[in-house]
């Protein structure tokens, strides 16, 4: 048992030295550090009305109207820096000076019908966010003529964010820092075992008192234990982005189990074909078709962990009994390849 210990120890201290594995843990502490400006920026991309949603204006609007009007407190609850002019003359000399960075001017609330102004700078981008942030309070505010009006609206105001941002959150971001940890692990594995095979290192090891079995299996333990690492510090992180996290218990373990399974069969693969760079190339073949195929079934650890996440009611530990079921014969069959390669 100490030999197994000593040879955790042995691969632990490899991983320090491995500079690719270092650099690929900074990039996923980068993105759980800054998953919140991750998620606003990624977001833009195939949903733009998430800018109306997250952004924050720098710039004041100048607004023209009643000193009591309903759309100053809509546009100072959205976090607007609203700057009131008594007439229109002042508020266009302080655009035009760049004092504020917008123009609204509305009418009376009782007139009908409604017709406001707004003016934009020149700037296409500027005034594209400037509308992007004006629509919530001017939709709230569409509703608030219609009450004034008698015209019943019978809806609920649902509280929280746009549904996207969960689906990004928890389908992209959350699966990715999970299971990338895995993909590492496997990594490590595989790189190890192959190059002890291949610069015939093994047979020294195996000249002290520890079988094969045991060196493959702290390799593998070691690779899972820095896989965990990562996770509960990725999970601790989201965490302090205010990201909430349901069933972390079996977030954590299905994660673990998956870095499992991954270390396995990379292991597998470095003892059938021995060398590294064929062992490196099969690996990522196998972590490519297997990520990409996963998406194809129900009983999916992408899924899984999407659904143990957001608390899903249908998902529990039962679940996750499935892959460790499948990590057991995963197991079995490395045991069974180490026996047939210390055979041969």
């Amino acid at each position: 048992m100490s030999g197994w210990i000593a040879l955790i120890k042995r691969e632990l201290r490899a991983v320090l030295r491995e500079r690719t594995i270092l650099i690929a843990i900074v990039i996923q502490l980068f993105i759980a550090s800054f998953s919140s400006a991750l998620l606003i920026g990624l977001l833009s991309l195939y949903d733009p009305d998430s800018v109306g949603v997250y952004a924050r204006l720098n710039v004041g609007i100048g607004f023209v109207g009643a000193p009591n009007h309903s759309l100053i407190g809509l546009m100072r609850a959205r976090g607007i820096r609203v700057a009131p002019f008594a007439s229109l003359n002042d508020a266009q000399n302080a655009f035009q000076r760049g004092a504020i960075g917008a123009l609204v001017v509305a009418p009376p609330e009782r007139a009908a019908p409604v017709e406001m102004q707004v003016y934009l700078p020149r700037a296409e981008a500027q005034s594209a966010m400037i509308l992007m942030v004006l629509q919530d309070p001017l939709k709230r505010y569409e509703n608030v003529l219609r009450e004034q009006r008698g015209i019943a609206v019978r809806y609920d105001d649902l509280r929280g964010l746009p549904p996207t941002t969960f689906e990004y959150l928890y389908s992209i971001i959350l699966p990715a820092l999970m299971f990338f940890p895995a993909f590492v692990a496997g990594s490590l594995v595989v790189d190890s075992l192959s190059e002890e095979i291949e610069h015939n290192t093994l047979e020294t090891l195996l000249a002290a008192p520890v079988s094969l079995h045991a060196i493959v299996g702290a390799k593998i333990a070691a690779a899972i234990l820095v896989a965990v690492a990562q996770c509960v510090a990725w999970l601790t992180l989201l965490r302090l982005n205010r990201i909430e996290i349901q069933n972390f218990a079996l977030v954590l373990i299905l994660a673990t189990i998956i870095a499992g399974m991954v270390a396995v069969a990379s292991a597998f693969v470095a003892i059938v074909f021995k060398d590294r760079e064929r062992s490196q190339f099969v690996y990522s073949l196998m972590v490519l078709v297997g990520a990409s195929a996963s998406y194809l079934f129900d009983v999916s650890p992408i899924k899984t962990l999407t659904r143990l996440a957001i608390g899903d009611y249908f998902t529990s530990a039962l679940n996750v009994a499935v892959f460790a079921l499948t990590l057991g014969a995963l197991g079995i069959v490395l045991i069974l390849g180490i026996r047939r390669a210390a055979r041969a």
